[in-house]
């Protein structure tokens, strides 16, 4: 709507208040009055160019109407999606069950509008009050030159994306109440991103939890395995009480650190049990990145690079691994970051505290290494790739293909066709420190009688030298300023990746503390000790 312009709902239609002409003059718009559907009366000249604010207001004034009124075909013939628009609407009262609804618009900023949806939802006896805001844009239509309200489903709610709709009915599952390790209650609320952690827990857990099952209104997604979100209670059933491995503390410094940056995951594990301890993502399409990102770790790799080299016998701790400007590989030309000396004389433990990336390369074509020696160590000794992980929610395992050509190089410094997420770096670290791996977890698996999976892990001599590289690239090296000030076992590995279409590489970080290992990732700031180190030392700072 135009600069000064207000509206209020009068007896269902819309009084708009022109500025500066005081509250006794309104000029009453029918809700339904003009440029209404694809029949409905119109300018019979084509316009073109953005809608004007009166444009916006009136067609924002003839939606509100409409929707208010329960007609969905109405209100859907004010969008540029009418079909789509009207499945939705309808569902919002017939699914829904939601009625009196009364819509209350702000003040427009161009062409979008934000407004307020007071409404009541009644199923069955039960009924509650529905108060939530959105918004809505209006844009000039293609094809009719109508001003018309861009399609978009979190226009009828925030929390619906493409292909949701809106349920009210008794659950599926109880309600569950999680609890942590030291038994503080979690809820989203406090900890925002446990909101689609504990929305699994309880879609696979609700029933084992003890409770009984009430009456919600949901947000029901389409995607496959994707648990229902609830927005509103009518009826509390009896929440089951579910135990989590999760530390408050922690989750509470993981949330915090993770706002440091945009595009942010995090996890923390126990190494000496695999329980996990926190996680945390900051992103704006809400996607647990933590626990199910596929993405290249940069050179966090190269600890399970650097301990297929030494139980291979390539070289040690204490061995060579020359650190040259460039390495050539296939054709392919690595080369180290900016600024970087090369170091001829260099072991693997100066090589692995500097993060050199030829250091590693220069070595990954020594007898008897195979294409498909890195995917064994990572697979065999890391529990990494099997697609086996059980960890209550849904999560992805890691890849580490057996590639040829540049891609065997690259896989090696945590590019090429290697994915990971946070959850499987704080794994790799987990099994570094203690020489074990043991698959991370949310939820006993007692619960269900899952089988978690299995690895060989390493070597004594492996995983001593493996832990002993990282203290010294805490304390000596590239993790040195993100772990500066935390006192007692340190470790890390720092990492940075490059992505297609981003003109920054992905921060990655990952490091322990006495018995807790964490690993972060950022599309946000580069280097990973300038980003992902502050939010993993952040976190171990708070697992003591």
């Amino acid at each position: 709507m135009g600069k000064g312009v207000k509206v209020a709902v009068i007896g269902g239609v819309f009084a708009v208040m022109v500025g500066g002409a005081g509250y006794g003059a309104y000029n009453v718009v029918s809700a339904l009055d003009g440029g209404g559907g694809s029949g409905a009366a119109g300018a019979t000249t084509r316009k073109s160019g953005p809608p004007s604010g009166d444009e916006v207001g009136e067609t924002a004034e003839k939606f509100f109407a409409a929707w208010e009124k329960g007609d969905a075909t109405a209100a859907a013939s004010y969008t540029n999606n009418a079909a789509v628009a009207g499945t939705l609407l309808t569902a919002y009262g017939e699914d829904a069950h939601i009625t009196g609804v009364e819509i209350t618009p702000g003040t427009a900023t161009g062409s979008s509008v934000p407004f307020t949806v007071k409404a009541e939802v009644s199923y069955e006896g039960a009924s509650k009050p529905l108060t939530y805001r959105s918004r809505l844009t209006v844009v000039r239509g293609e094809t009719s030159g109508r001003a018309l309200v861009d399609w978009q489903p979190s226009v009828v709610h925030p929390e619906l994306k493409d292909g949701d709709t809106l349920v009210t009915e008794e659950s599926a599952t109880a309600q569950i109440q999680a609890v942590g390790r030291d038994g503080a209650v979690l809820t989203k609320e406090k900890y925002p991103s446990l909101g689609p952690v504990l929305a699994t827990l309880r879609e696979r857990y609700g029933d084992k939890a003890g409770g009984t099952p009430g009456v919600e209104l949901v947000v029901r997604h389409t995607a496959e395995g994707a648990p229902d979100t609830p927005l509103l209670t009518l009826a509390e059933g009896e929440p089951g009480k579910l135990e989590t491995t999760l530390s408050a503390s922690v989750q509470a410094a993981a949330e915090k650190a993770v706002q440091r940056y945009g595009e942010s995951s995090v996890v923390a594990v126990e190494p000496s049990t695999g329980e996990v301890l926190a996680v945390a993502n900051n992103r704006a399409d809400g996607f647990n990145a933590a626990f199910q990102g596929r993405v290249a770790p940069g050179s966090t790799m190269k600890i399970i690079t650097a301990a297929m080299l030494i139980d291979n016998g390539v070289t040690s701790m204490n061995g060579p691994a020359p650190c040259p400007d460039t390495a050539t590989w296939q054709s392919q030309t690595f080369k180290n970051l900016t600024g970087m000396k090369a170091d001829e004389g260099a072991t693997l433990a100066n090589t692995f505290t500097r993060s050199c990336n030829t250091g590693f390369i220069k070595l990954v074509d020594e007898d008897p290494l195979s294409d498909s020696s890195l995917t064994q160590e990572a697979q065999e000794r890391f529990g990494l790739g099997g697609d086996d992980w059980q960890t209550g929610v849904v999560s992805f395992d890691g890849r580490v293909p057996a590639s040829g050509g540049p891609d065997r190089a690259a896989n090696a410094i945590g590019q090429g066709e290697v994915q990971m997420n946070p959850l499987n770096m704080a794994s790799v670290t987990a099994t570094a420190m203690t020489g074990e791996f043991r698959q991370p977890y949310l939820v006993s698996r007692d619960l269900d009688d899952r089988e978690f999976a299995t690895a060989k892990g390493l070597p004594e001599g492996t995983a001593a030298q493996l832990k002993q590289m990282m203290r010294l690239t805490a304390t000596q090296g590239t993790g040195q300023q993100a772990m500066a000030g935390l006192g007692g076992d340190i470790g890390a590995k720092t990492g940075s990746a490059e992505v297609d279409g981003q003109t920054t590489s992905n921060s990655w970080f990952t490091g322990f503390r006495n018995d807790v290992a964490a690993a972060a990732m950022t599309e946000e700031g580069g280097h990973g000790g300038d980003a992902a180190g502050p939010i993993v030392a952040d976190v171990l700072r708070a697992g003591g």
